[in-house]
């Protein structure tokens, strides 16, 4: 469906994007990396709002960056910033959103509100919105032209649990008939609904795997163990071992590690999360650069 083939974006002495070659089909993809990855632009290009200095974006065969017209008539956006006008309703954002994209049938404004159940606030002003409120707004601006491609970025970030739960199900609906590309440093929102993840690591693309493939790779390497103070100190000071999350637990430490090997007599396996999968993958490639 979308074809990445070798995409290179350069700004000045930068490579913001360096030789990104992906393949995607329909279902939910997580862009994850640290800030300066390339993540944002990688989102830009493909929504044609920056060019490639190199390589092409082919969507069903057809090269969108020649031809960028043909993206925008077949893409939903939700930038990480989304704002809404004060003075206009939920229904009225909507329907000035419509008009610019040449949506013309009304009825579907009031399903879309229905569907990110905002439809008892179709006539409350966006501005009085929680953050939530906001983003489900944003994806249903997103969804008028009934995308093929939606693109969200950080679409959880300030939201409440509840909201990121309600969020993240709406989400996984819809990639069930379209891609949907999300980028996120919240590992645990995508961990449950992101079929395939694609880590980003100065410009590269440095896995393309599936969260069950990544998590069974750092087998081995997630180490559980309860020390006294004066181990956990010890072990801290050392540095040798990467701590990947401690917790007092009465008078222990319970401690949660990385290591490609068991560290110590005491330590036990674990059974990883996502997190400490990309966790304990980072630290090894550091180990080996090193």
């Amino acid at each position: 469906m979308l074809s990445l083939q070798n995409l290179v974006k350069v700004f000045g002495a930068q490579r913001a994007v360096d030789d990104l070659s992906l393949e995607l089909q329909p279902g939910v993809v997580g862009l994850i990396g640290h800030n300066g990855a390339g993540k944002t632009t990688l989102m830009q290009m493909i929504a044609t709002l920056t060019q490639p200095s190199s390589g092409r974006i082919l969507l069903d065969g057809e090269d969108v960056v020649k031809r960028p017209n043909r993206m925008r008539q077949r893409l939903g956006y939700l930038p990480q910033d989304f704002g809404v006008y004060p003075q206009l309703t939920a229904l009225e954002f909507l329907q000035y959103f419509a008009a610019l994209k040449g949506v013309r049938d009304s009825r579907r404004l009031l399903r879309l509100l229905e569907q990110v159940n905002l439809h008892q606030q179709a006539h409350q002003l966006a501005a009085s919105f929680s953050g939530g409120m906001r983003q489900r707004l944003g994806i249903a601006q997103a969804l008028l032209n009934d995308p093929d491609v939606l693109i969200v970025d950080e679409p959880t970030a300030g939201l409440d649990p509840e909201e990121r739960l309600r969020f993240r199900h709406l989400l996984s609906e819809m990639g069930l008939s379209k891609l949907v590309i999300v980028s996120t440093h919240i590992v645990s929102d995508i961990e449950g609904m992101a079929g395939q993840l694609a880590i980003m690591r100065k410009g590269k693309l440095v896995e393309f795997e599936t969260p069950e493939s990544l998590m069974q790779r750092s087998r081995g390497s997630i180490w559980s163990a309860r020390l006294s103070e004066a181990e956990y100190a010890l072990l801290r000071d050392e540095g040798q071992v990467q701590v990947l999350q401690a917790q007092r637990q009465g008078a222990q430490i319970h401690v949660r590690l990385a290591h490609g090997e068991r560290p110590f007599a005491a330590a036990e396996p674990g059974e990883p999360s996502l997190e400490e999968a990309l966790m304990a993958q980072r630290y090894a490639l550091q180990a080996q650069a090193a």
